[in-house]
């Protein structure tokens, strides 16, 4: 584990990063990834996605990071909101699209930027609401702490971070 989050701490940390992410719902279950090296517990599930590379279109990086981590080709629809992540020492930008699966076949793929005996993504898996609500708040991404149910999703709009998730949670009780 803890080679795992050094080679995040190297690759991403102490800089600001923007990601794009893809919202995949079918069977009303959405496409997760469980990635190692992110918090404390070592699980952290969240949306497909990652860092936009110079000179690459927002669309062009999330068409390649769907495709290296899923193995899917997918068609990308509407921007539906933007997610400040801060987790010391990581700090994103993160634009989330709905997505539609065009093609590809269905597997677990690497992250090109990590080596292959620290890759940290670990498990992928159609989940649905209920699965991901299962887990502590802290091993899913803070999207959900604005949603009861998928389709929630795609009515978040706007700038979403760990304070609008507070504020949630603080109005949900």
């Amino acid at each position: 584990m803890e080679k795992a989050r050094q080679e995040v701490a190297r690759l991403y940390g102490n800089r600001l990063r923007l990601r794009v992410c893809g919202i995949c719902i079918e069977n009303n279950k959405i496409l997760m990834l469980s990635h190692r090296g992110i918090g404390d517990t070592d699980v952290f599930w969240c949306p497909p996605g990652g860092g936009i590379q110079f000179g690459e279109s927002t669309h062009e990086a999330l068409k390649r990071e769907f495709e290296e981590e899923t193995g899917l080709f997918i068609e990308i629809g509407d921007l539906l909101f933007v997610n400040e992540f801060m987790q010391p020492p990581l700090h994103a930008l993160e634009l989330f699209f709905e997505v539609k699966r065009k093609g590809g076949d269905l597997h677990l793929g690497t992250d090109p930027e990590m080596t292959t005996d620290n890759q940290i993504i670990q498990e992928m898996r159609w989940m649905s609401i209920e699965e991901i609500k299962a887990y502590p708040a802290h091993e899913v991404h803070t999207l959900f702490r604005h949603c009861e149910s998928l389709s929630d999703i795609y009515q978040l709009r706007g700038f979403l971070n760990d304070e609008s998730a507070e504020l949630a949670d603080f109005q949900n009780n």
